[in-house]
Order: C-alpha cells, then structure tokens, then sequence
C-alpha cells in the first residue's frame, strides 16, 4: 500500500502543478450563490479563461468560504506572492499565500472593522490599508506579519471625517491615501465625498465633496484610483449613483488636490459607475457601469482629461474586469452585490483588437453563483519558486 500511495500522491502534484503553470490565463474568482437558491455556497474558483485554451471557462480547483462569510473582493500585495480576501459579513480579512500550495485561507481578525470593503498595499509591502464601511473607519496592517495596527476613524463635527468608506488608493511619493464616502450597508445613506489621509502615520487631513448637486449630493464615489505614471499624480473617481466620472489633480506646491467632473455616463443611457482599470502603459482606461452593463474605453493620454472613446456591452452588474497579460483581451465579472438586475453571473470577453463582444463565460452563472471579483492568478508555479506545503 506503501508503495502504492508516493507515486500516485507525486503524480497527481506533478499533474496539478503543471496544469496551473501551463494554462495561459488563469483567473481567481470569488463567487457565492445567487438568491433563491436552496443551499447557500460560497468559495473561490480558480478557471481557465483563456479564450485559445481548450480548458476555457473550466473550473481547474476551488477552495471553499464559509457560507455566510459574503466574501467581497480580492487584492494582492505588490509582489502579487499574497491575495487578501475582504468580507461584507464578519470581521475577518483572509490572507492566502500564493507562493505554497496547496492554497490554504487564514483569517486576520479585525474586530474595529464591519463590512470590510477595499484594501491597498504600501509600495514597500510593509502596510496595508483596510477599509470598513460598515464601522465608518479604515485598518492599517503590517503587512508583513498581516496583524492590525491602528485604527482611523473621524467623525462629525470634525472637518475631515471618514464616513462610509469604500474605494480606496495610496500614492507613497506624496504620503497621500484617498477614501471614498459611498453609503452605509443598508443603502439607507449615501456619501458624497473624498477623505486625503497622510499615508505613513494615518492622519486625517481634508475632506472634498465630489458632487454636482449640493450637499448633500448623495453622489456615493465608489472607486478611487491613481493613474499610472501621472506627474503631477492624477486620481479618477466614479460616483456611482450620480453616474459621473470625476477627477483629482495634485498640486505639489500647496500639497492638496483639486477636484472636478470629466464625464457623465447618463447621455449614453448608462449607470452605476463601478470600477476602473488601466493598462500597464497607462494610456488607456476602462470603466464599467453595472446598469445595463457596459465597458466604457478611454484615451488616458492625458490624465487631467481622459477622452471618450467607445463603450461596449457587457451584461447586468458590469462590474470588475481583467487584462489578459498581453492585453488583448478583456475579462468583466458581471455582478453587483447580487442586486436584482445587475446581477447576470456571466464573465464577458472581450476582443481589445477590434473593440468587440467575443463571447461569454457562463460557468458560475450556469450552476447558480454569482461571480463578486475576477483577478489574474500571478504565476509562482516555476520549479525554482513552488513550494510544497507538507
């Protein structure tokens, strides 16, 4: 039996580990069940979504979630060798290894922090920065031994105040995060503004209200995101229920952004404005809206004033999208916090050659989950790096 079981154990981790180091484009996708169905799952799929792969839209492994941990979205720190996994439902952020496998989840406790939303990671992979919509603060984490260590909160009367924070962004060349103000869990109210932060010790600093209407707008900004190699730095924001794209100029002399309206989605009949994408050059920007489910393709040229180009249909819930590594294609997550009507479950493709809908991943919708995120599985599948977790 002895000699039974080696060879078949180091087969089947050969036969795995090179399947994962041979695929294309690998995908993680957090998923959950759609409403209505019997039993609730949760867990996270690793696919093949290379549109040239014989394996294209299979399911290759997956790891379960608990079902009621309403897994949200996945971030990677810089060197990509770690996915942090956020939570809508408890106060948890999961860490995974991506340098070990097989993969295994484990749990940070962040007890100051309810409906854990977005996480970014300093540019010296030491600090991480949480925010929590539900507690209206954000966590830092060393991000080295991934353990909370300081909350920042700031509330009314205060000036500046952290309030329903959902997107966020950090630009270490000038000690500066970003978090957006989008609206408490219930949806009962909703943000308006932008909170500057300094960066290496969690200072509040400014609040800006990012709105056409007065306040308060209820403009809920979303997203917040610095564009790539912008000099002075460059942040865009989408409002999503004011459907508008904003933008945020900084100004190295008084050390304070500027901020204003750069598009409005709703003469295109689009809403919802969700999240945004760049390519590695930074000349070009993607931004969803989950209403009814497009991409909306920019000339990011010029930072200050992206420009329009063309907007292509996805599907309801239009939400997070994808690159593939030689950004010839497009991959788009649709769905929205399984809200009714934008939620479709699908996984749109798209052809960046000729600006076109190729086709469309329904495997998760197929078996009744929704897809919450799409990422790029990095690759540390080489024999030199993998190590085997006994």
């Amino acid at each position: 039996m002895r000699r039974f079981r080696l060879p078949f154990f180091t087969a089947l981790l050969f036969l795995t580990w090179t399947t994962l180091a041979s695929a294309e484009i690998l995908a993680l996708l957090n998923y959950e069940s759609k409403p209505g169905q019997p039993v609730r799952r949760e867990g996270i799929a690793i696919m093949d979504i290379d549109p040239d792969s014989v394996n294209f839209g299979k399911i290759l492994m997956e790891i379960p979630l608990p079902p009621d941990l309403v897994a949200h979205h996945i971030f990677f720190n810089r060197d990509r060798s770690k996915a942090y996994i956020t939570s809508l439902g408890k106060s948890l952020l999961h860490v995974v290894d991506l340098t070990r496998f097989p993969y295994r989840l484990r749990a940070i406790a962040v007890p100051d922090c309810l409906a854990g939303e977005d996480l970014v990671v300093s540019e010296d992979n030491r600090t991480w920065y949480l925010t929590c919509m539900g507690s209206s603060n954000v966590i830092m984490g060393d991000a080295r031994s991934d353990t909370p260590i300081k909350t920042v909160s700031a509330a009314a009367p205060a000036g500046a105040t952290i309030l329903y924070p959902h997107g966020i962004a950090i630009h270490n060349g000038i000690d500066r995060v970003l978090v957006t103000s989008t609206m408490k869990p219930d949806m009962s109210e909703t943000g308006d503004s932008v909170t500057v932060l300094e960066a290496s010790t969690g200072n509040v600093l400014s609040t800006h209200k990012i709105g056409s209407k007065p306040a308060p707008a209820k403009s809920a900004p979303v997203e917040v995101m610095f564009s790539p190699k912008a000099d002075p730095p460059v942040v865009h924001i989408t409002n999503m229920m004011e459907g508008t794209l904003w933008a945020g100029i900084w100004d190295p002399q008084n050390k304070a952004f500027s901020f204003y309206q750069i598009d409005d989605f709703g003469p295109r009949e689009q809403g919802m404005p969700l999240e945004m994408l760049y390519n590695a050059k930074g000349d070009r920007l993607f931004v969803t809206t989950a209403k009814p489910g497009y991409v909306n393709l920019y000339d990011n040229t010029d930072p200050r004033q992206p420009k329009f180009l063309k907007a292509i249909p996805a599907a309801a819930g239009a939400h997070h999208s994808v690159l593939s590594p030689d950004e010839r294609y497009l991959f788009v997550q649709n769905s929205l916090l399984n809200l009714e009507g934008m939620s479709d479950g699908s996984i749109t493709v798209i052809d960046l050659k000729s600006d076109t809908v190729l086709g469309s991943i329904d495997t998760l919708k197929a078996q009744g989950f929704n897809p919450n995120c799409i990422m790029l599985l990095p690759n540390h599948f080489q024999q030199s790096t993998l190590r085997v977790s006994p």
